[in-house]
């Protein structure tokens, strides 16, 4: 199973602080946000690589990073061409890149690279074998204007996952999604053909709601908690709270 890691936007919210440098790669006391991640992602046996996507302008900078880690399972920077947020691929689109050029033929892990997460994906991992499906995370909203800027899923009892929708007006559950996907390797194709079938491109909750439609997926339930970080203030809550 790859990691792929999501990381070539340019994150325009947290201003001067990631003009010139990546969002992924901020501190949190004595690790990074991308660092905390990985040193979990690391220990699970099922991972073999870890590829890390980013664009032209931070491509040195994650290159710079990875000469300085020491991490038991090989890691690959992934340079999507782009220099500028207005010219960015998007989520779906880096993740296709990095399918390409790398030939990847197997299980995927593809995450975002902006959470601080409280529990291990081992877990999710685990919940994707016994299933043998497509999988995505799933964690209870009971906040309706929270629900209104997320992916909204529907769940059978089995975790069986029937339905999705993206920032609804009226969402039709309280199971939100968060950025966190397995694919397996017999729906890679699915994956592929997706943005030519008319799948979203900037998103990653674009890919999960394409896939949902195509193929069976499941929803494991988080065990614990994550933290967003996707402004100036939650970074600095996260460096208050957690550094």
């Amino acid at each position: 199973m790859k990691n792929i890691v999501i990381a070539a936007g340019y994150a325009t919210r947290l201003g001067e602080l990631t003009k010139n440098f990546p969002k992924p790669l901020l501190k949190i006391g004595e690790s990074t946000i991308l660092g905390r991640m990985l040193d979990d992602i690391d220990g699970i046996p099922e991972i073999d690589e870890h590829i890390i996507i980013t664009n032209h302008k931070f491509a040195p900078i994650f290159e710079d990073w990875k000469a300085a880690q020491n991490y038991t399972k090989p890691v690959t920077i992934v340079d999507d061409g782009t220099e500028t947020n207005e010219t960015r691929l998007g989520a779906v689109c880096d993740l296709l890149y990095a399918m390409e050029k790398l030939q990847i033929d197997d299980d995927m892990l593809v995450v975002a690279a902006d959470n601080l997460l409280f529990f291990s994906f081992q877990e999710f991992v685990d919940f994707a074998e016994e299933k043998g499906t497509s999988c995505i995370m799933c964690h209870e909203q009971p906040e309706l204007a929270k629900l209104q800027r997320t992916g909204v899923v529907e769940l059978d009892a089995e975790m069986k996952v029937q339905g999705m929708e993206e920032k609804p007006q009226v969402p039709k559950s309280h199971w939100a999604v968060p950025p966190f996907y397995i694919y397996k390797k017999r729906d890679l194709d699915l994956v592929r053909h997706a943005v030519e079938n008319g799948c979203g491109k900037d998103a990653p909750g674009n890919l999960a709601h394409y896939m949902v439609e195509h193929t069976v997926m499941h929803a494991w339930k988080m065990s614990a908690g994550r933290f967003d970080i996707g402004s100036l203030d939650t970074y600095e809550e996260a460096v208050r709270r957690f550094g």
